[in-house]
């Protein structure tokens, strides 16, 4: 029998036959159900047979779940990509000019950059556990708008797996109204790479949320926050924002500049707030 699974598992491997997913089901369970005979038989090379068998468990766990549409896919690769390319932007070092230091160490860089422009890198240190600030900033999104005063609403319009999100965000009036009523329409994705959580995004079109009347569609992204344990305490958590948006429009560069970057450092301010009143986080999936 064994020879015959095997061969269902080759049959497989042809494009047309992999996408067929029942087959693919019905290979994974038939090789799990060969080593269980296997395992069972007597003495032998039972090591290697569990090892399979339990990668043999995972792959049929794997096909019973849902698989992502086309579009979703998209979605993902998208998410990807802002993360891929923040993570290159932090990474590189060179040209970051400082916008502003306040006393408590916050302080605000800018980088200028050929493809897309003006970029803004807040770094601080929160006097909270990553969990905590991960908690706030994931899986409390929907209500930064009860905190952040730069945040009228964040509404989550679709998850794709565990991982990605796509968003409405409408931003509140500024002061004086200088820079008029905005929206933005994101994908965002969370990784995890050992101690650090990174929480990446970038402007996309979802046909379901247009633009909408009394607002210019402003864009953002690439840009991510990354979370990390401060090295020497890590009850508390270094935080570094990369901010890169086109807020459209017939807005002076020197205005947009001063929004942005004072922006990041109220954003650090209203953070500390709230983590001060929030409950006990959650563990951290990212």
């Amino acid at each position: 029998m064994l020879p015959a699974t095997f061969k269902l598992c080759a049959g497989i491997s042809y494009r047309h036959l992999r996408n067929m997913t029942g087959l693919r089901r019905q290979a994974a369970v038939a090789i799990s159900q060969e080593l269980n005979k296997l395992a069972f038989a007597g003495p032998g090379p039972s090591k290697w047979i569990n090892q399979v068998r339990r990668r043999s468990s995972l792959l049929s766990s794997r096909l019973e779940e849902k698989p992502f549409s086309e579009v979703e896919m998209s979605y993902v690769k998208q998410g990807e990509e802002a993360l891929q390319k923040s993570l290159s932007i932090l990474g590189d070092q060179d040209g970051w000019k400082t916008e502003t230091i306040a006393g408590n160490g916050d302080k605000v860089l800018s980088k200028m950059l050929p493809d897309i422009g003006k970029v803004f890198r807040l770094e601080v240190v929160v006097d909270q556990p990553l969990n905590s600030v991960y908690d706030e900033l994931v899986e409390r999104m929907e209500q930064m708008g009860d905190w952040n005063p730069s945040i009228k609403e964040i509404k989550i319009l679709q998850k794709i797996g565990k991982d990605t999100v796509i968003t409405h965000e409408t931003a509140a009036a500024t002061p004086g109204n200088v820079v008029g009523p905005r929206d933005f329409v994101s994908v965002r994705c969370s990784r995890r790479r050992g101690s650090t959580c990174v929480l990446a995004g970038m402007a996309t079109s979802y046909g379901a949320m247009p633009e909408q009347k009394g607002f210019i569609r402003a864009e953002n992204g690439p840009t991510c926050m990354v979370l990390r344990p401060l090295a020497e305490n890590p009850s508390q958590t270094k935080l570094t924002w990369l901010l890169s948006i086109d807020l459209k429009g017939w807005l002076p560069k020197t205005i947009i500049n001063q929004v942005l970057s004072q922006t990041q450092v109220d954003f650090a301010n209203h953070l500390r707030k709230r983590l001060a009143t929030t409950a006990t986080p959650i563990a951290v999936s990212c």
